[in-house]
């Protein structure tokens, strides 16, 4: 029986891990990893918990089997290897042990995000509002939702960085009904970090989010200023209150 299970769960270990090299050559191909930019995990167990997560300085666009480890809850390599970790491994294992429900987590380098992380760093957050694309996020049933997508100040401390995200997050009820209060974060001048209960979700919300930044960061470009969903939203309330008067 033990003999079975071991072979289970050394299956299941390369199934994840050829998906997760599927991922890295699509994200590579539309050009959200770059070089040996980004890392990605999923939770492999929860007791303890444990995740499969990508080597450090790896080209995403070629993953082979030997680029990933199985780190703890704390981020240390436990699978006897000697292969070192992303670098960011923390963060992750941060993310799982903060939100129950996460089977996977993603992070991108794209330019739209780096772009716009940086830009918006001095208001904490980039809000994105009244995009149809942001039903693709889990919970979100209407184009009429405002999602507040958090920006934190890059470091390489990823333990300093680390105790950040716990403060920020903390008292998050993350089991409770409803669309989830956050879906993702960004590093500023940096990228993307995101999730879902398994890996096809936290990819739809890497390619939900990417499409949007995009969205955002081209609306403002635009010679007659911000012609965002929402902000032409609020154009038609403003003249229907006008006309009502």
């Amino acid at each position: 029986m033990l003999t079975d299970a071991v072979s289970f769960a050394a299956a299941a270990n390369a199934d994840a891990i050829d998906q997760l090299r599927a991922v890295g050559r699509e994200f590579h191909a539309r050009r959200w990893s770059l070089g040996t930019s980004s890392n990605y995990s999923v939770v492999v167990s929860r007791d303890p918990l444990e995740l499969l997560v990508t080597a450090s300085g790896k080209d995403k666009s070629g993953l082979t089997r030997d680029d990933f480890v199985r780190v703890d809850a704390a981020g240390r390599v436990v699978d006897g290897t000697g292969r070192r970790s992303s670098a960011e491994t923390l963060l992750h294992c941060t993310l799982a042990g903060m939100i129950p429900s996460v089977g996977a987590v993603l992070h991108t380098h794209s330019v739209w995000g780096t772009i716009l992380s940086a830009a918006d760093l001095p208001r904490g957050s980039l809000r994105i509002a009244g995009y149809e694309m942001l039903k693709g996020l889990e919970g979100v049933a209407t184009h009429d939702t405002v999602e507040e997508v958090p920006i934190f100040a890059n470091t390489q401390d990823m333990v300093e960085l680390s105790v950040r995200l716990r403060r920020h997050f903390a008292g998050i009820d993350w089991a409770a009904a409803g669309s989830p209060p956050c879906h993702g974060f960004l590093l500023s001048g940096h990228g993307l970090y995101t999730w879902g209960r398994d890996l096809a979700e936290a990819r739809r919300h890497i390619e939900i989010f990417e499409f949007l930044f995009e969205c955002v960061a081209r609306a403002r470009m635009l010679p007659a200023g911000d012609r965002s969903p929402a902000a032409l939203a609020g154009h038609r309330q403003s003249q229907q209150h006008q006309q009502q008067q």
